[in-house]
């Protein structure tokens, strides 16, 4: 028999396991459809196969935004949304121009983006008056990209660009032959490798740090919903935790597996980009790498997207949500 404490501790827990059921709060993320199925977006399906976001008493409804990442502020602006994943420039931008939004938490910190090219393309010298498949300008997919090519030898006037919001769309580009070299997210470059495509070189060797995807969300809804914020942030949190601990691999392998639709190598082989050695991609506990978040700005003004005086790093983000967490 069960001492009389032990008991008791169990009603409690029990009492506020239902207490936070009871109160489950239902929010609404945008995402880019084309990003769903891919590594940038493992720690959301972690946090639901792991009832992360359960224990917190959250319902996710994931909200599809089309039309790629700048429509994904336009949808929060307009309360389509409560929260969306969003790059950081495309929050900048929308800062400036008036919006309400602000970033909360950081998803991806600095991803690794490689340049894969046709087979026939063996130097960066023979990129010269081909076509790149880029993102939207303001992106920073675009921005270190550009710079990888200039460190190389390759300016602006030697190539074309054919604008693609999404690393599917990109790799399909090459595939199809009307692009001959990309820069493509994981698990995608890895694919294409195998089917004889090459790396010509990864965007870090151009940026590397900068606070690429953070959570956004209105500051006003914010004000009346910080409950469900600090929730949020601890459920990622864990999602974040288990992701990175190696004890994990083989698990996080398998839901790699089953959510992209790559092999088993293939994941392995992506974290063992991400985590040997530690490369900066995927956040601690959700973190926003401020000194990441302040470099894209500079990034930003360097290349034209932002005036100067440049804004300071703490006009687009709102840390006490992470700080009630105790996260950052």
């Amino acid at each position: 028999m069960k001492h009389p404490a032990a008991l008791l501790a169990a009603l409690l827990c029990a009492l506020s396991v239902q207490g936070v059921k009871a109160q489950t709060i239902n929010l609404r993320y945008g995402q880019i459809p084309s990003t769903i199925k891919t590594v940038s977006a493992l720690h959301f399906h972690i946090a639901e196969r792991k009832g992360f976001f359960s224990r917190e008493g959250i319902h996710m409804e994931i909200v599809p935004i089309e039309g790629g990442a700048a429509n994904m502020v336009v949808a929060l602006t307009k309360g389509t949304v409560d929260i969306t994943r969003t790059a950081t420039p495309y929050l900048i931008q929308d800062v400036l121009n008036g919006s309400d939004n602000v970033a909360i938490l950081g998803e991806t910190a600095t991803p690794i983006y490689s340049l894969i090219v046709k087979p026939e393309v063996r130097t960066f010298a023979d990129l010269k008056g081909k076509t790149i498949g880029l993102s939207l300008a303001v992106d920073t997919i675009s921005i270190s990209t550009r710079r990888l090519m200039a460190m190389n030898g390759v300016k602006e006037a030697d190539f074309r660009v054919k604008e693609l919001v999404g690393t599917p769309a990109r790799a399909d580009c090459l595939r199809k032959g009307e692009c001959d070299a990309v820069p493509l997210g994981q698990p995608e470059d890895f694919q294409l490798l195998n089917q004889g495509y090459r790396r010509l070189g990864v965007s870090t060797d151009a940026m590397p740090n900068f606070q690429f995807i953070v959570s956004a969300t209105r500051r006003s809804w914010a004000a009346k919903n910080g409950d469900a914020l600090v929730r949020y942030a601890r459920a990622l949190a864990s999602s974040f935790r288990f992701m990175r601990d190696p004890a994990n691999r083989d698990e996080v392998v398998r839901m790699i597996v089953e959510t992209t639709g790559s092999s088993a190598e293939i994941a392995r082989q992506t974290l063992q980009l991400y985590f040997e050695p530690e490369r900066g991609v995927i956040p601690k506990q959700a973190e926003i790498d401020v000194r990441g978040f302040a470099q894209v700005i500079q990034t930003m003004g360097e290349v034209g997207e932002l005036k100067a005086p440049l804004p300071p790093v703490d006009r687009f983000m709102d840390l006490q949500y992470l700080k009630a967490a105790g996260l950052q």
